[in-house]
């Protein structure tokens, strides 16, 4: 995996509380893969920005990375505002390549896990 890098990307909000969920699944990926290169970065509001995680990736020598949105479903943040911001971060540094996976929220075991944590907390 190391030759790919990971950018859990957020909203971003004003509780710096918000980031430990992404502290949380950063740890538990770098458990899964200890030579994975992961990075955080938010929209707005919070630090690191996603252009900050892009140069911290490309600044190890990354040039291939993969954000995660981590979003119950997709929104005009994830469908608009986050193309445009990887698209001008491969217009600024030539030769990356920038996909985007689907919404965490997307994700069939996701939405298991959230059932399940539904019918514990009931």
């Amino acid at each position: 995996m190391s030759d790919k890098g990971i950018i859990l990307f957020g909203h971003g909000a004003r509780n710096p509380e918000y980031l430990e969920p992404f502290r949380g699944i950063s740890a538990a990926l770098l458990l899964l893969d200890p030579a994975a290169k992961v990075e955080i970065g938010f929209l707005e509001l919070m630090q690191p920005s996603f252009e900050m995680a892009v140069a911290a990736l490309v600044a190890q020598g990354i040039r291939q990375i993969v954000v995660v949105p981590i979003f119950i479903a997709p929104g005009s943040h994830v469908l608009k505002d986050l193309p445009s911001l990887a698209a001008a971060a491969m217009d600024r540094t030539p030769g990356l390549a920038i996909e985007i996976s689907p919404a965490v929220g997307e994700s069939p075991a996701v939405i298991a896990a959230m059932a399940r944590f539904a019918l514990e907390a009931a």
